[in-house]
């Protein structure tokens, strides 16, 4: 049983947690994440990012968007609640050197996984820039969070009611194009936004990693549901991921499967605008 000993909404439907889990705060590493079961009873088992951890208070906390059932489970969920089954920290972290300047874009929710990756990367002496995207301003997260690590904070919004109106391609593209051009960017997101960061960044040479957030079970390769392609190649996020080389990712069929059960999901209220906008298109 892990103890919920803090918990604060952030938006309309995210939340963040903080969750007792000690052996996981000390062993865990950026990009890394957990899978929860909530209770015995409803079985689903959920793949959500360590947003950041305190080995000392033996905490890790949890930032999640309630959207099927259990999330929606997980976020009626009081102080004091417990949490079954916590399983972690799985997934291969993230690779944190000296790179020099490293861009950040984080789209959403992609915000919250995005934050112990940013912290690391600054920790580890490069100039780290952020790029934060949203529909509306209060749709924003861990904007002061963001702000305190980055050299400079970007943000873009739909509506323009908060930074910039535009996509979080746009600043990216930006810094692709200065000299010296960046030597690595990171996107978190929805997969729609992470494959056009990806497509932003290759003309420039400009290394790109994203992390992948799939359909999960066990969370140790044995169950295929994570299976994605790249360079051709079968991969399983849970144990070779959660993050790859996005130039190389086959973003299509990935979202192609990711909708293998969007009749049973209810998708009206996080629609990401990048889909609204290629549909418009056609």
């Amino acid at each position: 049983m892990n103890k919920i000993i803090y918990k604060q909404q952030l938006s309309s439907d995210v939340y963040k947690m903080r969750i007792e889990a000690p052996l996981i705060a000390k062993e865990r590493r950026a990009g890394q994440f957990i899978i929860v079961q909530i209770d015995s009873h409803f079985g689903e088992r959920i793949p959500l990012t360590i947003a950041d951890a305190d080995p000392v208070e033996g905490s890790i906390t949890i930032i999640f968007q309630a959207v099927g059932r259990t999330t929606h489970l997980l976020a009626i969920k009081a102080v004091g609640d417990t949490v079954q089954h916590v399983v972690g920290p799985l997934g291969q972290p993230t690779h944190i050197e000296k790179f020099g300047r490293v861009i950040c874009v984080g789209g959403g929710i992609g915000v919250a996984p995005m934050h112990p990756i940013a912290q690391a990367m600054k920790a580890a002496g490069n100039e780290v820039i952020i790029i934060m995207g949203a529909r509306n301003r209060d749709l924003l997260i861990l904007e002061e969070e963001m702000r305190a690590i980055a050299d400079e904070l970007i943000i873009c919004t739909d509506d323009g009611s908060c930074g910039r109106k535009a996509l979080v391609t746009a600043p990216l593209k930006e810094l692709c194009e200065m000299e010296p051009k960046p030597a690595l960017a990171v996107a978190i997101g929805p997969p729609i936004m992470m494959k056009f960061c990806a497509e932003t960044t290759r003309p420039y040479g400009v290394h790109t990693m994203v992390s992948l957030n799939t359909i999960m079970v066990d969370g140790t390769g044995m169950c295929g549901g994570c299976r994605v392609t790249v360079g051709g190649e079968t991969k399983f996020v849970c144990v070779d991921g959660p993050e790859f080389d996005g130039h190389k990712v086959d973003f299509d069929n990935m979202m192609t499967r990711l909708k293998a059960y969007k009749s049973r999901e209810d998708q009206d209220h996080h629609r990401c605008h990048l889909d609204e906008a290629i549909e418009e298109k056609k």
